[in-house]
């Protein structure tokens, strides 16, 4: 008599060659661009050990000083611009990343992404550490962070097409939305896991709160080099069912399908994200007055909300048929809630925990739909007719429009909080709002198709 199959064997091999792979890639790319946000992160959470209240620290018996204000912050930001500084510091980063974008898919079309994502990633890598080793190495100037930034910014830029066009290419539309959305948790997953490094390092020495997540993204970077296949035909799997015709983006695409309509929403959607993604720890330092570490760890309830705000945004859009309600009735809940973290976010712990959970899955949903679900869906529509590798150029159409909302938020921030936070909190209810009004046209489209006066047409 022949024995049973064991049911951990049998569950293995219940799953086929081309799924393994699939799950494989899925969770490769996973990983890649948790790195790539994970060395992002670090900068938001040393800000508050750069420039501190030096009264409450205390000062050792051996040291001379001259100024009693600000004999514990890191020159230059001991200034009383530091705010100021702190913005230029993030700019240098999205401004560049922003620029990056817009040329970074068209190399994503012509490189083999296998070479092009190890070599953002070491590149990141190195620059991340660069920042850190500034720490050790006692750098006091503004121009030597700044320029890491701008290089860190133009080689993050590798990241976002060529994941998403490698996903692109292993995967079809059924269940776009959820399997997207579950995958772009990687964003939150980052900064979680970059705000929880960052925060070990940051009291005793800052330095090595960049220098480790730079050695992260750069082992991944190895990693990909030796392990990523980029499409499913190299391996002999059988690729998805993908439109089939000329590989052209023309400009009627842009104004008829959405890609206009999308990048203009993700601008300002991206800038609120951010805001967050840069401000938030300092804000929760300031107005809550935690330490350092404490604000860096609670605002990773923000992209821990951030998760499933981006899982129920592809579920819901998958079953409804509908990116561009699903994301405006986000954005439209979004506001208020906005404006009720900043009026009550700190009256308790319990509420500053469920107000940053709700808020962080109500602004980073749409954003997260909008950068997969949505991008795939207008990078493989019938229009492109051809070379999947034209997703590489509409993701970074889309993702770089966003970008320049991503740098706007940041320096907006710096720019409006020395006259107090509530005008910041003003500031990103307007975008939400403005987020809102670039998607109504195609709103109206699916609302149409939902009463059956057109055809329904997702995205």
């Amino acid at each position: 008599m022949k024995s049973a199959l064991a049911p951990g064997i049998r569950l293995i091999t219940s799953f086929s060659r081309d799924s393994w792979y699939r799950s494989f890639i899925l969770f490769l790319t996973f990983l890649f661009y948790t790195a790539y946000h994970l060395s992002r992160k670090p900068i938001s959470i040393v800000k508050s050990e750069l420039h501190r209240n030096c009264s409450t620290v205390v000062r050792p018996a051996d040291l001379n000083v001259t100024n009693n204000a600000t004999w514990c912050d890191w020159a230059p930001f001991d200034q009383d611009n530091y705010q100021t500084l702190f913005g230029v510091l993030d700019n240098c980063f999205l401004v560049a990343y922003a620029i990056g974008m817009f040329f970074s898919g068209i190399f994503g079309e012509r490189l083999p992404l296998r070479y092009y994502l190890s070599f953002g990633m070491l590149s990141s890598g190195l620059f991340t550490a660069l920042f850190g080793l500034g720490f050790y190495w006692k750098i006091h100037s503004l121009g030597y962070y700044a320029f890491i930034q701008v290089m860190n910014g133009l080689v993050q830029t590798t990241g976002w097409p060529a994941v998403v066009a490698c996903v692109g290419n292993w995967f079809g539309k059924g269940k776009r939305g959820f399997i997207m959305g579950v995958w772009n948790s990687h964003t939150s997953v980052g900064n979680i896991l970059g705000s929880l490094i960052a925060g070990v390092f940051v009291s005793s020495a800052w330095g090595m709160s960049f220098i480790v997540p730079g050695i992260i993204i750069a082992c991944t970077g190895i990693l990909c080099f030796f392990f990523l296949v980029e499409k499913p035909e190299d391996v002999n799997c059988i690729p998805p069912q993908h439109h089939v015709i000329q590989t052209v983006i023309c400009g009627i695409l842009c104004l008829t399908q959405g890609v206009m309509e999308f990048s203009l929403c993700l601008l300002f959607a991206k800038l609120v994200s951010y805001t967050f993604l840069y401000w938030l720890p300092l804000y929760i330092s300031n107005v809550a007055h935690f330490e350092a570490k404490e604000a860096g760890d609670m605002s990773t309830l923000f992209d821990v909300g951030g998760i499933v705000g981006g899982i129920m945004a592809g579920l819901v859009s998958d079953y409804t048929g509908g990116r561009a309600t699903t994301c405006c009735v986000m954005l439209l809940a979004a506001a208020p809630m906005l404006f009720l973290y900043n009026y009550i976010g700190q009256r308790s712990l319990g509420t500053t925990i469920g107000m940053l959970l709700v808020c962080g899955g109500l602004v980073n949903g749409p954003y997260a739909l909008i950068t997969t679900a949505v991008s795939a869906d207008l990078g493989t529509h019938e229009s492109l007719r051809g070379n999947s590798r034209a997703l590489s150029t509409v993701t970074a159409i889309i993702d770089g429009t966003g970008s320049i909302g991503a740098a706007l938020g940041p320096l907006l921030a710096g720019l409006i909080s020395p006259t107090g936070w509530n005008n910041v909190f003003y500031m990103l209810i307007s975008a939400d709002v403005l987020a809102c009004v670039f998607l109504s046209r195609l709103v109206y489209k699916e609302a149409q198709g939902w009463c059956g006066r057109a055809p329904r047409v997702r995205g």
